[in-house]
């Protein structure tokens, strides 16, 4: 008899994680924190492009959110989206400090959404998806509400002119 483990040896193919492209190494997202050790050197340091890029790609995912932003950044969004460059930052401004966060952010409702509870749902979707997914603690989040989009409003923008 041999003095062989019984449990099963896995190969060195077996053992590395499925890649999806050259870079990326495709594994189930988890909310789980590694232990951190408290002596490591380093820091973490979080532009305020990537905030800004969560509290807006959050708030967009709000019922009744139609657009962010004012009239001339929503201009600008349109030219964007024409060459086929969108920015998910747009009607967003965040303040990051080593801990903590601010947003304001400038949405336009979808009629007849209650504009209130809209309001409502974009400030906790925005300070969830900062406080969950960047991890610093949200301090306020600003909702102001620029315009109202109606129905009507693809209508009059679908209707040529001349015939």
């Amino acid at each position: 008899m041999s003095n062989v483990p019984a449990s099963p040896v896995s190969s060195p193919a077996e053992s590395k994680p499925a890649r999806t492209s050259a870079s990326r190494v495709d594994r189930p997202f988890t909310t789980s924190r590694v232990p951190v050790n408290e002596s490591a050197a380093g820091t973490t340091t979080i532009a305020e492009g990537v905030v800004a890029k969560v509290a807006g790609i959050a708030a967009r995912t709000v019922p009744g959110v139609y657009a962010l932003g004012g009239s001339g950044a929503r201009a600008l969004g349109a030219l964007r989206s024409a060459v086929n460059v969108d920015d998910l930052t747009q009607g967003v401004k965040v303040e990051v400090g080593e801990t903590q966060a601010a947003a304001d952010i400038t949405i336009v409702v979808e009629f007849p959404a209650p504009v209130q509870d809209v309001a409502a749902n974009v400030r906790a979707a925005v300070s969830g998806a900062i406080s969950t997914l960047v991890g610093l603690e949200v301090v306020e989040v600003n909702v102001e509400v620029n315009d109202v989009h109606l129905p009507s409003d693809n209508q009059d923008a679908e209707e040529s002119r001349v015939s």
